[in-house]
């Protein structure tokens, strides 16, 4: 299988992170959200899922009463971080913003 060709160099993950405040780099991007309420962390997880149904991108999402754990790679590309996987981070970031959702890890 080919390795797809919008997988992301290490300093131009760095470069995107620096546009996404929520996120980091350890392996795969990563965040931690937590929100308002548990009504709102699940309202959130069905924004985050749509938002992968439409992208037909699928991140990896644990929650946890009023906290979303979110780690989003490639499987097409070796679980390599690619341009697919910021622009879901993006839309991600935006949804959670609108949710009221902030950054849980330090």
């Amino acid at each position: 299988m080919a390795v797809p060709d919008d997988v992301l160099t290490r300093s131009k993950i760095d470069a995107e992170l620096a546009t996404l405040p929520l996120w980091r780099y350890a392996g795969e991007l990563r965040t931690e959200l937590k929100c308002p309420t548990s009504a709102a962390a699940l309202a959130l997880f069905a924004a985050i899922g749509e938002l992968a149904q439409q992208a037909n991108h699928h991140p990896d999402v644990d929650w946890r009463y009023d906290t979303l754990i979110i780690a989003t790679s490639s499987h097409d590309a070796g679980g390599q971080v690619t341009a697919r996987d910021i622009a879901l981070a993006r839309r991600i970031s935006a949804a959670a913003q609108e949710a009221g959702a902030v950054a849980a890890h330090g």
